[in-house]
């Protein structure tokens, strides 16, 4: 675990492998808030947790706007709430019925395709045969000559 108590913009784009200018806009979003010193912004490490916390949350699919009502409620006491929680496990709730809904239609869309890659490969042997077969009846007459 990192125990550095404040860090540079390039430190964390670095740490977690994103770019400076997303950091920034997670800053404009309200989502970080770094002190200044001139123009140099620093983090603390409670800046350092929320990123990892933003970028997990984007992994799960949460929206910015879900994450920041997260860390709102989290910001209204010093160790978190019930409220928080319970918000959280309906977020999740509500991210898994999504990926269980996209896997359905992922799996319909498969079935669809099967059927028509199955079509096309179906026609594609019955033009094939009629070519041959063609092919065939214009050989037959110079056969016979």
């Amino acid at each position: 675990m990192n125990k550095k108590k404040s860090f540079s913009i390039s430190e964390l784009a670095s740490e977690f492998d994103v770019t400076t200018r997303s950091i920034r806009f997670y800053e404009d979003q309200g989502l970080l808030k770094p002190t200044r010193r001139g123009q140099t912004r620093i983090y603390s490490s409670k800046d350092r947790v929320r990123l990892k916390l933003i970028l997990r949350g984007k992994r799960l699919g949460f929206s910015l706007a879900e994450t920041r009502e997260l860390f709102d409620l989290w910001d209204e006491t010093l160790v978190g709430s019930e409220k928080q929680l319970k918000l959280m496990l309906a977020t999740v709730d509500s991210k898994r019925a999504q990926l269980e809904q996209q896997m359905k239609d992922i799996a319909m869309v498969q079935l669809e395709l099967d059927s028509a890659e199955m079509r096309c490969r179906e026609a594609l042997n019955e033009l094939k045969q009629q070519q041959l077969s063609d092919k065939q009846a214009d050989q037959q007459p110079l056969e016979q000559l």
